[in-house]
């Protein structure tokens, strides 16, 4: 019986495990409304993950180039070493 309760458990667990992952490489792939900006963030803010590390609160430095985070549209270009990350990766330069 304790063989079965342990697979019921490790089936449940993996399940659980799927939908959460499911939602969460949803909920990274973009809030409607908001952009990317890059060059702004305080050290442990970013909102993700970069070549360096895979996830959000480890940027290790203020202002890092490729470190970024979520801004309401428009509001980039409007911050001092702002710049828009692109879906390609690539970084726009300010207007």
């Amino acid at each position: 019986m304790s063989d079965k309760k342990n697979l019921v458990n490790a089936t449940l667990t993996g399940v659980m495990a799927l939908g959460l992952a499911a939602a969460s490489s949803t909920a990274l792939a973009g809030k409607p409304g908001m952009e990317k900006c890059t060059g702004i963030v305080k050290a442990g803010q970013n909102d993700c993950g970069t070549s360096q590390h895979a996830c959000a609160g480890m940027a290790k430095e203020d202002s890092m180039a490729d470190e970024w985070i979520y801004v309401p549209e428009g509001t980039c270009s409007k911050i001092v070493g702002g710049k828009l990350k692109t879906k390609t990766g690539d970084k726009k330069m300010k207007m």
